[in-house]
C-alpha cells in the first residue's frame, strides 16, 4: 500500500490539483484524470462519484482525507468553493475543526493507522469511528473497527468514551458480531492546544485491542492447557472484569 500511495503522492503533487470544500460539514469534492482515479482507488481515498465523466473523475473526500492529502502528502490544495483562492493549512484546519469539534483527534488516529500502511475507511454503519483494512476493501473485509479516546483537558466532555462499562460492553458486542476486533486509540496531549495543526506533533496515540475471553470456547479449542493456563489455575480463578475481558497492547505493524 505504501507504494501506491507514493506514486499516487507524485502523480497529484505534478498535477496541483485543488479540492473544493462542501458548503456544510468538511467534505470535499476532488476532479482527477483517469490514471489519477485508477490510482485514489487503488489507495483506497475517498468515494467515487456516479455522475463522473469520461475524461474528468471526481471523489468525494472525508474530513480527514482532504487533510491527510494536504498535510501531511502535500499533494493537493484546497478552496472553500469554486472559483476561489487557496485556504492556507491554518484556515484549513479551522474549517474542519468548525466542522466537527472531535476533528483533532479523529485526524490523528486516521494519520496513525494510514502511516502504518492501513487503509482506514469511516466505521459509521458498525457504530465505530472507523474501520482499519489491511489490504483494499475491495479484496478483503476490515479487521478492527476503531473507536478514538481522547484524553486530557483540552479535548473537554469528549474524554468521557467508553469509561463505563456498559459502553465498552456494547462496543464489543457490536464489533464481534460482524467478526471485527475492537481497536482502542487513546490520543493524548502533552501540553498543547489544539488551535492549530502544530499540535498534532505533541499528540500521542496509543494502541490497544479488546477482546471478549470465553472460557468454554478456549478449552474446547485447545488439546491441552497453556503454561500460563496452568498457572491461572493453581492460583484461582481471575477476577470478573479480566474474565470478561482480556485487554492486550497492540502495535500495528
Amino acid at each position: 500500500m505504501s507504494s501506491i500511495v507514493a506514486e499516487l503522492q507524485s502523480s497529484l503533487k505534478r498535477s496541483t490539483l485543488l479540492a473544493t470544500l462542501s458548503s456544510r460539514g468538511g467534505d470535499a469534492v476532488l476532479g482527477v484524470n483517469p490514471q489519477q482515479a485508477t490510482l485514489v482507488n487503488r489507495a483506497a481515498f475517498g468515494r467515487s462519484l456516479e455522475n463522473a465523466g469520461a475524461e474528468e473523475h471526481w471523489f468525494q473526500l472525508g474530513a480527514e482525507e482532504v487533510f491527510y492529502l494536504h498535510h501531511a502528502l502535500k499533494c493537493i490544495s484546497v478552496c472553500k468553493s469554486e472559483g476561489e483562492t487557496r485556504v492556507s493549512e491554518g484556515e484549513l484546519w479551522d474549517h474542519l475543526c468548525s466542522a466537527s469539534e472531535s476533528f483533532p483527534e479523529m485526524y490523528k488516529a486516521y494519520a496513525h493507522l494510514r502511516s502504518k500502511n492501513w487503509v482506514v475507511r469511516s466505521g459509521l454503519q458498525y457504530g465505530t469511528d472507523f474501520v482499519a483494512y489491511r489490504h483494499h476493501p475491495a479484496l478483503v473485509h476490515s479487521e478492527f473497527a476503531v473507536v478514538v479516546v481522547p484524553e486530557g483537558a483540552e479535548f473537554g466532555g469528549r474524554c468521557g468514551r467508553l469509561k463505563v462499562l456498559s459502553d465498552l460492553l456494547c462496543a464489543l458486542r457490536a464489533s464481534g458480531s460482524v467478526a471485527k476486533t475492537l481497536l482502542v486509540l487513546t490520543v493524548s496531549r502533552s501540553t498543547c492546544e489544539l488551535r492549530s495543526p502544530d499540535c498534532l506533533e505533541l499528540l500521542a496515540v496509543h494502541e490497544r485491542t479488546i477482546i471478549r475471553w470465553i472460557a468454554q470456547q478456549c478449552r474446547e479449542q485447545r488439546c491441552k492447557p497453556c503454561r500460563e493456563e496452568a498457572n491461572r489455575e493453581q492460583r484461582g480463578s481471575m477476577p470478573t472484569f479480566v474474565l470478561l475481558l482480556a485487554l492486550t497492547n497492540w502495535h500495528v505493524s
